[in-house]
């Protein structure tokens, strides 16, 4: 309940989160049948890097500030939808405008699609509301993830993607995460999952991906970006993506995308992406 993303807008995980929800979207897209995108830990949906709490701690100029110059032209066709959305909070240039997961799935989503934000920390809860709640096409909730999944999954559409995203600073997290996916997965067997983790400590992104392998649920590809080396007491040295059901073709993007943005933001000449299967789809 004290964790307040505002301080660490922008940075290099968010840049991977919201690339990878950019293309999972156009996916989606692509059939002319609605669809429905929950958000499960929302935030506040944008974010001034100009703030206070964003000039602290400057951990925004690791990530977003990084992703101004061009990529190769394959790959500037790939983060297309995300650059829409950047040109579009900030029409002046620049990124001082940050956009939050609600953001990018307020903006990429069509008329008929739905989302839903969730945010259990009091204050911010309040702060998405006022942002969304002219949106007909949202609902905002501040509920517990997992009980967000009790009430929504499956939803009417029967199509989607559900955002796991918890900052893992409080010990059970990571195990909240595992049963709000284990839940999910149950009642929402053909939709898209992603749940995000950091890479902390010597091992802690090892654990957590060990640990959703032995769920035992197929279809889990993983993507991950280091921008630094890991040890205990280091802080944040990457994050990685743990995409269950996978649209077709979504692995050939991030094979792309994810090595381009180790090199691009990685610290010095470190910098590492891998994207790779934690469990195959059954035959």
């Amino acid at each position: 309940m004290n964790y307040r993303h505002a301080f660490h807008a922008g940075n290099h995980a968010d840049v991977l989160k919201h690339i990878v929800m950019a293309r999972i979207i156009e996916h989606l897209k692509r059939k002319d049948k609605p669809f429905r995108v929950f958000d499960a830990h929302a935030g506040i949906g944008v974010y001034a890097l100009d703030g206070p709490e964003a000039q602290k701690t400057g951990e925004w100029q690791g990530g977003i500030a990084k992703m101004q110059a061009a990529f190769a032209p394959e790959i500037e066709a790939l983060l297309a939808p995300y650059r829409k959305v950047l040109a579009d909070l900030n029409p002046d240039g620049g990124f001082m405008c940050c956009p939050g997961s609600p953001e990018v799935i307020a903006r990429l989503l069509r008329p008929e699609d739905r989302f839903t934000l969730n945010e259990l920390h009091p204050d911010d809860y309040a702060l998405l509301r006022d942002r969304y709640y002219i949106d007909a096409r949202a609902g905002i909730t501040g509920i517990d993830a997992t009980v967000l999944m009790k009430a929504n999954l499956p939803p009417p559409e029967r199509r989607g993607l559900v955002l796991i995203d918890p900052p893992y600073e409080v010990k059970n997290e990571r195990e909240l995460a595992l049963d709000a996916l284990r839940f999910g997965i149950r009642r929402f067997a053909t939709g898209i999952f992603m749940i995000w983790y950091p890479v902390k400590g010597e091992d802690f992104a090892e654990q957590i991906c060990a640990a959703f392998q032995n769920l035992g649920i197929p279809a889990m590809l993983k993507a991950e970006l280091r921008v630094r080396e890991s040890f205990t007491g280091g802080g944040l040295a990457g994050s990685g993506l743990i995409i269950v059901n996978p649209p077709w073709g979504l692995e050939a993007e991030l094979k792309v995308i994810v090595p381009a943005l180790a090199t691009r933001l990685g610290i010095g000449t470190w910098g590492q992406g891998v994207v790779e299967w934690l469990t195959e789809a059954k035959a």
